[in-house]
């Protein structure tokens, strides 16, 4: 599959009162590839996955997806995205499947259609026997599979990930680590922001580091790791972002207990 540009930023700014949170971002994202999008805490990270899926209409710059200008085709364009973050409302009187028959009927599926992927995703998570239990009575790694489940319904050309594996565990994220990788095969573009070094270092196509709202660096982990020659991602986001001291750091948070 040819890959084509699905994502064009250009000098995305956002500010909230007087700081200014994104200060000119510039990209291209292509089809068919896993963005793991990074940064410190406060960095951008969250607004730009926000601005980029629509929720945040009021910034400045220019944003395309699928060729359409976010802004004016902001409703054609999120027939073709979904969006997992890390904590969502969930109805919780709803099961699971009442829960994505709602969702399957805004998103213009047939009755049949959306109980037969809820069944098929709700399975694959180990979870079909609480497929008819309320969301109330749910762990938080249970709700998030729900919503995991829920924003893939659709089958969606872009998909944008908020810190994704939350509550999750290790064969849930096993899981949708493999599920990811087929989905750019698949020629789908996944959008990944996460602060989980280890997962975004083994699955992302292209990585982007962004501190105090600029991009930093931008591309492959092997392209990346010229610039600082260190081992893995964890310790390239430390130096590149300028926070190397750590170990003092925990030496000092420990000495706070013995004083």
């Amino acid at each position: 599959m040819d890959s084509q540009t699905i994502v064009s930023i250009r000098n995305l700014r956002k500010s909230y009162g007087t700081k200014e949170v994104l200060k000119g971002i510039n990209l291209e994202i292509n089809s068919g590839q896993i963005i793991g999008y990074i940064g410190p805490n406060g960095a951008g990270k969250s607004t730009t996955v926000k601005i980029l899926c629509g929720l945040i209409s009021d910034f400045d710059g220019e944003v395309e997806i699928f060729g359409k200008l976010l802004g004016s085709k902001t409703l054609e364009i999120k027939k073709q995205i979904g969006y997992i973050p890390e904590n969502a409302v969930l109805y919780e009187a709803l099961t699971p499947m009442e829960f994505m028959e709602f969702i399957g009927e805004m998103r213009g599926l047939n009755y049949e259609q959306t109980r037969k992927k809820a069944e098929a995703l709700m399975s694959i998570f180990e979870m079909k026997s609480n497929i008819n239990q309320r969301i109330a009575t749910f762990s938080k790694g249970m709700r998030q599979k729900v919503l995991i489940c829920s924003s893939l319904l659709h089958n969606p050309d872009l998909i944008f990930m908020d810190e994704p594996l939350s509550g999750l565990d290790a064969n849930s994220v096993i899981m949708v680590k493999e599920m990811l990788i087929h989905l750019a095969r698949e020629g789908k573009t996944v959008f990944y922001s996460s602060h989980i070094m280890d997962v975004v270092e083994k699955i992302s196509d292209r990585i982007i580091l962004i501190d105090q709202g600029n991009v930093i660096a931008d591309g492959s982990f092997a392209e990346l790791n010229k610039l600082t020659n260190d081992a893995n991602l964890e310790k390239m986001f430390t130096r590149l972002t300028g926070n190397t001291n750590h170990e003092e750091k925990a030496e000092a948070f420990i000495n706070a207990f013995e004083k």
